[in-house]
């Protein structure tokens, strides 16, 4: 289900420059990859549209649209597993973001540090590089 968030005051809303270089899906959203900033690890994907993307960039707190919920929602306000903002990145297609953060807690829902950890699948690895 599309959501359609009220409308921004021009003070209140995405820079327009950021939002120009945004593709978003058909509801309007963003994949934002969560990663800790000092090691690397991939923590989680959420999803966010402009005022999302917005309250990120400057509260130093990452926010999120939540697609089964229909609303937004802070990371950590109910955990008190917060993602506290370290810098923020748009990939070169702009239909992506990547969010890192210092993780206070569990990064996922079901209380682990990631929500990859535990889920890896089977694979076939690919060959080495031949100048390996």
């Amino acid at each position: 289900m599309p959501h359609n968030p009220a409308p921004q005051s021009p003070d209140t809303a995405l820079d327009p420059e950021i939002a120009a270089g945004l593709k978003r899906d058909a509801d309007g959203l963003v994949a934002a990859i969560i990663q800790q900033h000092d090691t690397g690890e991939v923590l989680m994907l959420g999803w966010m549209d402009d005022e999302a993307l917005r309250r990120t960039l400057t509260s130093g707190r990452v926010t999120f649209w939540s697609r089964s919920r229909q609303t937004y929602w802070r990371k950590g306000d109910t955990s008190g597993h917060q993602q506290l903002v370290r810098s923020a990145a748009r990939d070169c297609d702009g239909d992506a973001l990547l969010i890192q953060v210092h993780q206070v807690g569990a990064a996922c829902h079901t209380g682990t540090r990631t929500c990859f950890d535990g889920r890896a699948l089977p694979v076939v690895e690919g060959p080495a590089p031949a100048d390996a």
